[in-house]
């Protein structure tokens, strides 16, 4: 094992994927050159070749039609939307398109490529710049969805995405490019739509995603203190999601929370709430919590910000709520 961050677990996963495979590559806005907003794709231009790894001009909707179009030759491209908050401008073709391309045709066309996006507040970006787009592509048939916690997740999971056949949008929380862990140093790869039970607890199951997995953590943490034995479930995968690892969990604790990033109203919470109430209801002994942001767009102000933000508190106050019914 190697301590590494999560910025560079990605960058190694990148390096290996395009030491692997010449069909692979990787662009995006100043992801050559600069090697990303981030850093992210440090070195790597220098490394592969201005062929394999170059930048594009400010134009999100000509990266999302080309990443397509690539994809269909037979390659596998990587591309790099610096917020994902401007994949609304790439939906076309995400959604009608690469997502759709396998169900209109009868033979085996696949639209193999990766987007590589940022998410989430905390460095008072903004309402354009901080947003959790997760829910806007949960209900797209053909579109698979990774939002990991740890570097040995990142890496593991990015290797993973590349060398799937279907489109899928990886998702970089951006408060946790520094966040270290321990990484394989052998070959390793992560399969999409496991789930991982990041902590064990017989009182409440605890779904977090992506950034949010550390704040249930921590909250569970603080929540053995009082008595109430926390199971911290990462999804990992959004889509497709890992439901027999969450049932299974809920039918040992009789109990569901579910924390995210993005709004509380119409998020992937919901989701999970209503899987569990469809296929283990009477295993449940307590009512189900959601704990998001607020149905409002991102604030600038930092004490706003940090408000609107769910932390350590919220998901105590939910399992207490619901565990004290």
């Amino acid at each position: 094992m190697t301590e590494q961050t999560v910025r560079e677990s990605i960058n190694e996963a990148l390096a290996e994927e395009l030491e692997r495979d010449e069909r692979v590559f990787l662009y995006g806005e100043d992801v050559g050159d600069y090697g990303g907003l981030y850093q992210v794709t440090a070195g790597l231009q220098e490394r592969f070749g201005e062929d394999r790894v170059f930048d594009t001009p400010l134009s999100e909707t000509t990266l999302g039609g080309t990443a397509v179009g690539a994809a269909l030759t037979g390659t596998r491209p990587i591309m790099e939307i610096m917020f994902g908050d401007f994949l609304s401008v790439i939906a076309d073709h995400l959604i009608n398109y690469a997502a759709k391309m396998h169900f209109n045709y009868t033979d085996d066309t696949s639209v193999p490529m990766v987007v590589r996006t940022t998410y989430g507040g905390g460095d008072q970006f903004g309402l354009h710049h901080s947003q959790d787009p997760i829910p806007w592509f949960q209900n797209v048939p053909g579109l698979k969805m990774v939002a990991p916690s740890t570097p040995s997740d990142y890496k593991g999971l990015l290797k993973s995405a590349v060398r799937d056949d279907d489109p899928v949008i990886f998702f970089e929380n951006k408060q946790r490019y520094e966040v270290t862990g321990d990484v394989p140093d052998e070959e390793y790869t992560v399969p999409l739509g496991e789930a991982d039970v990041k902590r064990s607890g017989e009182d409440m199951t605890v779904v977090a995603v992506g950034g949010m997995v550390d704040v249930a953590l921590e909250a569970a943490e603080s929540l053995a203190d009082r008595g109430y034995d926390c199971e911290v479930i990462d999804p990992r995968t959004v889509v497709p999601l890992d439901k027999e690892t969450i049932l299974d969990s809920v039918k040992k604790t009789h109990a569901l929370t579910v924390v995210h990033e993005s709004a509380t109203f119409g998020g992937i919470g919901g989701e999970i709430a209503a899987t569990a109430a469809d296929e283990a209801l009477f295993y449940l002994d307590a009512p189900v919590k959601r704990v998001g942001a607020p149905f409002t767009p991102v604030p600038f102000a930092e004490n706003l910000e940090q408000e609107y933000l769910p932390d350590e508190e919220d998901v105590e106050t939910a399992v207490v709520e619901a565990l004290e019914v």
